[in-house]
């Protein structure tokens, strides 16, 4: 009597094994190389001057106007709730027309001519994820690079591929992902993921 025996593998599962197989290459392949450049729209944003967004607490002050002066926070739609004049958008906008927009509300029927300055007192946070000691959100610090986000984090896990780091960012209201040397500027708001090493 014949032994039986497995049948052929199909063509289809064929196929699909080497699709696999490519997919892990140039996933290995990716890991082992160098430096990607980043879009060119990550440098200059680092460049351009700050955009507030939710998250971000300011300063304003207002000239002789001590009701109106203090800390406010930008909620979670962008705005931030102002004395007189309510819900001012904050969203998108440098701090120099934020004040712009503040003195023109206020121009309307309650001040003369006022004078407002506006200051980050607290940024934003970043959030860090992937390889490092202790993932999640941190404060973040004007001037910070990734390697300063690491150390906060925690430092390296075991398995940290360490060159470069992938971060994900909001320019101009579209959401980007670039892989970036560890002694880049990191942005408020960034993501940071620091990928596995493959071996």
């Amino acid at each position: 009597m014949r032994a039986a025996h497995s049948p052929a593998r199909s063509p289809v599962r064929s196929k699909l094994t080497l699709l696999m197989a490519a997919a892990m290459t140039s996933v290995m392949l990716a890991g082992c190389s160098g430096y990607a450049p980043a879009p060119k729209a990550f440098h200059e944003a680092v460049m351009q001057p700050y955009r507030v967004d939710a998250g971000d607490r300011l300063r304003i002050t207002v000239f002789e106007q001590s009701e109106l002066t203090g800390t406010y926070s930008v909620d979670q739609a962008g705005y931030i709730s102002f004395p007189l004049i309510g819900a001012v958008p904050a969203r998108g906008r440098t701090l120099q027309e934020l004040e712009g927009s503040i003195a023109a509300s206020l121009r309307q029927g309650y001040l003369r001519d006022p004078d407002v300055s506006i200051e980050i007192d607290r940024y934003r946070s970043f959030y860090i994820m992937g390889e490092v000691g202790q993932a999640g959100q941190y404060s973040y610090v004007a001037g910070m690079t990734v390697q300063n986000a690491i150390a906060i984090a925690g430092g390296y896990s075991p398995r940290a591929y360490q060159h470069n780091v992938d971060i994900t960012r909001t320019i101009n209201g579209k959401i980007l992902t670039g892989r970036v040397r560890i002694t880049d500027p990191i942005l408020a708001g960034d993501t940071i993921y620091v990928r596995e090493r493959l071996f």
